[in-house]
């Protein structure tokens, strides 16, 4: 572990990032050497501002190799957009070349390098292997709740059937209108294929890399990994963090990445998000929002259930455990070999200083 301080950026200020901007500020062993804005707008302005935390001192700046001037040792990257991997590999080509960690909540595909994009894999282990740096991906689903999560859990299995991780959560508290609308589908109609998630392969480039991940850890052979889509409309008109979703349009969604093993259906990663509590109740419900259910069929039988956050209102929360899964884990990463690593490669990442 560092003895001095870990420089540290923070790339983007949006939820997550505006998040991590505080969470670094108030740790001894971090230090904020510099934040990246896509924005004109927010290009000069004091992080902390844009934080909501007040000044700290540290200017925003869309200018890369003002990052990389700051003597910065990892990035907490946390952008997002249409692109998504495709607008994030040639930053993380860049900051990887450069000598520079990479602890990232925007490529969920990278929880599992091994099954990554064959060409974008090979740019980032040569450009890791000419940084010396790391790269890895998490968060708190995907990157912990229904992949690093259950993997815990065998720890106790003498023989396991089938793993199945639930998330069943309200998302009307979430106000990443991108995410809810262009990828996530709320507020179109139900036969809107430009939902992200409603086209073939979305749910599969989400959630495979965590099948993946928990079959190689447990030496299964998977024969594939299915997936299914399903939405609900919302009879009236919903008023929520991300805008206003029309009655007749779609408030609540289903989404499930199926594992194959020896012919039946055996890691199964699923996901129940609804805008409002009565949407959909033929579905999977909990006894309060937010909640994580991981379900190992087998001896013994195991369930654990995990929730973060106001009962109410778990997506705050949500973000800040996202947030927190990249910027805890910074100190371990830049400990860390370089290459692409995985949560099966890292010690546990708790936090330093939390109890401060």
């Amino acid at each position: 572990m560092p003895t001095s301080p870990v420089r540290v950026a923070v790339w983007s200020t949006g939820g997550i990032g505006t998040i991590a901007i505080g969470a670094i500020q108030r740790r001894p062993d971090l230090e904020l050497v510099g934040v990246w804005v896509h924005s004109p707008e927010k290009e000069g302005r004091d992080a902390g501002e844009l934080a909501g935390i007040g000044p700290i001192g540290v200017a925003a700046t869309n200018d890369v190799d003002a990052i990389l001037g700051a003597g910065v040792d990892c990035v907490v990257y946390a952008a997002q957009g249409p692109d998504q991997d495709a607008a994030s590999v040639p930053d993380y080509v860049t900051l990887l070349s450069a000598g520079v960690n990479v602890s990232t909540t925007s490529s969920w595909a990278l929880l599992n390098p091994a099954t990554y994009e064959p060409t974008w894999r090979a740019q980032l282990e040569a450009a890791a292997a000419e940084g010396g740096a790391s790269i890895y991906a998490t968060g708190i689903e995907p990157g912990f709740a229904a992949d690093q999560l259950p993997i815990l859990l065998t720890t106790m299995s003498n023989s396991i059937t089938s793993i199945r991780a639930s998330e069943i959560a309200m998302y009307d508290t979430y106000p990443v209108e991108f995410m809810m609308r262009e990828v996530m589908g709320f507020g179109k109609s139900l036969d809107d294929a430009d939902a992200l998630l409603g086209l073939p392969g979305s749910i599969l480039s989400a959630w495979a890399p965590g099948i993946n991940l928990i079959a190689d850890a447990l030496g299964a052979e998977l024969d594939g990994i299915r997936e299914q889509f399903d939405a609900a409309a919302t009879p009236r008109t919903l008023e929520v963090a991300c805008g206003t979703l029309e009655a007749g349009t779609v408030g609540a969604i289903r989404t499930q990445a199926i594992g194959v093993v020896g012919g039946r259906d055996a890691i199964v990663i699923e996901h129940v998000n609804r805008m409002a509590a009565d949407l959909a109740p033929e579905w999977p419900t909990a006894s309060r929002d937010g909640m994580y259910r991981i379900t190992i069929e087998g001896d013994p039988d195991i369930v654990c259930e995990m929730a973060a956050g106001d009962p109410e209102h778990s997506s705050p929360g949500a973000m800040v455990a996202t947030a927190m899964r990249a910027v805890n884990a910074v100190p371990y990463l830049v400990d860390a070999e370089p290459g692409l690593r995985t949560a099966l490669e890292l010690p546990i990442t708790a936090p330093r200083y939390a109890f401060s």
